[in-house]
């Protein structure tokens, strides 16, 4: 039945970056598909608590680990902590990244090292400390969440979107080597999304209008329309897609 496919009843899910925007929506859609979710902020623990209420309020089992991942330690400490309460982390989905607008020759060696930690060496250690125990049981999914500037990069984000494609290249290697063991491994890359983190650079109206004319919807996108991409490629619904990159940008990469 269909409906089972798509199902992560049983299942427990990891999610970086979950007390906004794309990350909280995805969290609480795994909890309607049945997952117990583990969230994850790196300050804002009020609004990780409320999304923690929503998974709560579903009969999902949740719990809130916060954490810097520009620590080098940070992955280690989540792992350690998200074990210490839910044994078993079958789906890994690394969301929390973050970016700074600086044109190519005036960047700040502390803020590319933080971009660097947090976009890339957080995401290759937390799937090293996840995905053996996945390997051994012949089942998991590990879900990055890149960007449409991968293909589209925006002349002030050259670190952000460079380190975007990084990851996506490390996850089509991943998949190259380990897919036969059960496990999944794959990117979407989401395009204009209104969420807080681009609030500011929208509010301008003239702006607004310019970077909807990049989008052949002519709509920008709402965290909730990564919601299905994510809960397919995390369920056995997506147990024959490994190794893609998934656009959900309204087209923007059309040329």
């Amino acid at each position: 039945m269909l409906q089972k496919r798509f199902s992560l009843e049983g299942k427990t899910a990891l999610v970086t970056g979950s007390s906004r925007g794309i990350g909280a929506a995805i969290a609480v859609g795994l909890a309607e598909a049945g997952a117990d979710v583990i969230g994850h902020c790196s300050s804002n623990r009020q609004a990780a608590d409320v999304v923690a209420g929503r998974i709560a309020e579903l009969g999902r089992r949740c719990a809130v680990i916060q954490a810097d991942l520009a620590e080098e330690d940070a992955p280690q400490r989540i792992v350690t902590e998200a074990r210490r309460q839910f044994p078993v982390i079958d789906v890994l989905v690394i969301n929390a990244s973050i970016q700074y607008r600086r044109e190519w020759n005036d960047w700040d060696q502390a803020e590319f090292d933080r971009q660097v930690g947090v976009n890339f060496r957080s995401t290759v250690r937390l799937i090293q400390l996840l995905l053996p125990p996945m390997i051994e049981r012949g089942w998991g999914r590990v879900l990055t969440i890149g960007s449409v500037q991968q293909y589209r990069p925006h002349a002030q984000m050259m670190i952000y979107a460079s380190l975007k494609s990084a990851v996506e290249n490390y996850i089509r290697n991943l998949a190259r080597q380990l897919s036969h063991t059960g496990v999944t491994f794959n990117n979407i890359s989401p395009g204009v999304i209104e969420t807080d983190r681009n609030t500011e650079a929208l509010a301008d109206p003239q702006r607004r209008q310019t970077v909807m004319q990049w989008i052949p919807m002519r709509r920008f996108g709402q965290p909730q329309d990564c919601v299905g991409a994510a809960l397919l490629l995390c369920s056995d619904a997506g147990s024959y897609i490994t190794g893609i990159d998934l656009l959900v940008d309204g087209g923007m990469r059309l040329p």
